[in-house]
């Protein structure tokens, strides 16, 4: 069973955000809680950390792109 990664809720005052850079590419294992990813806002920087330990299956969304709270990110798939 795959898990959607998306954009966690960006803080009240902040409409968007830029995915910085991928921190894992498709294929790669992550540990539960490790950083997949960094998203920037004008007043922050978030991490993405991985919901368990698996493997990054799928990019939806490339480094550069503006996203919003909620955004689908990538494909996890938990275990692998």
């Amino acid at each position: 069973m795959t898990i959607e990664i998306r954009v966690p809720q960006l803080p009240e005052s902040v409409a968007d955000a830029t995915l910085v850079a991928w921190r894992k590419q498709p294929g790669e294992a992550a540990s539960r809680d490790e950083n997949l990813a960094d998203l920037e806002t004008d007043k922050v920087v978030l991490e993405v950390p991985a919901p368990a330990n698996g493997v990054l299956k799928e990019l939806v969304v490339q480094a550069g792109a503006t996203v919003k709270s909620g955004d689908l990110l990538a494909i996890y798939e938990p275990g692998a």
